[in-house]
């Protein structure tokens, strides 16, 4: 029940996320590298619809020293198009197994699921988002972590151009022992190309690469 509070609290604080669109065109294929201060991540999935994508995600957690496998599945629960603006609500959940080889536990593997939302709202010039997600994976995994973007893009950009935002992310894990970080990034796209690179409050690199097809 904590994580429903959780959950429910960041929805009220933070207003409408998306570190990239969890559904594409329909049609269309997305690949996600995801690197920073406590994982690795891979994320490829495909979308029959507007509504929802489905695909394989792989984590490694470093200090955790466990690996995550998983089928996911992204769903838009809602998307209000203004004259101007665009806000996304999605939910986001896995299955898969979750192996480690640390000596200290009882199982080197595990059947593993996590759950989770994200929102956003952003125009040409601003953004604002947060995502959250619990994660169960027997005696290997048993967290929430909840994460929030602000963005400002310089200049406005037309079609076809590099556009550059400027952001400011907060994670927060409850149960770890560094449990809020601060990461100041760079997003930079153009086309079906997406890259954010920047280094956070404990002098940890994130990079992340997205390319749509």
């Amino acid at each position: 029940m904590r994580y429903i509070f959780f959950a429910l609290l960041g929805m009220g604080l933070i207003i409408p996320t998306a570190n990239a669109r969890p559904v594409s065109y329909p049609g269309g294929w997305t690949t996600m590298l995801m690197n920073d201060g406590d994982k690795n991540t891979a994320h490829v999935h495909f979308s029959p619809s507007v509504k929802y994508s489905i695909g394989y995600k792989f984590e490694y957690w470093r200090d955790r020293e466990f690996t995550l496998h998983a089928i996911q599945v992204n769903s838009l629960v809602k998307r209000w198009n203004k004259k101007h603006s665009q806000a996304n609500f999605y939910l986001k959940a896995g299955i898969g197994m979750a192996e480690t080889k640390l000596d200290t536990i009882d199982s080197s593997s595990e059947a593993a699921g996590f759950i989770g939302i994200a929102t956003d709202w952003e125009d040409r010039r601003y953004f604002v988002s947060y995502q959250n997600r619990y994660t169960k994976a027997g005696k290997l995994a048993d967290f929430y972590q909840q994460s929030a973007r602000v963005g400002w893009a310089p200049y406005v950009g037309d079609y076809g151009d590099l556009h550059t935002w400027l952001m400011l992310q907060v994670d927060h894990m409850p149960e770890a022992e560094n449990n809020l970080t601060i990461t100041p990034l760079v997003r930079l796209f153009k086309g079906v190309h997406m890259l954010e690179a920047g280094m956070n409050n404990r002098g940890e690199i994130l990079f992340n690469y997205i390319l749509r097809y």
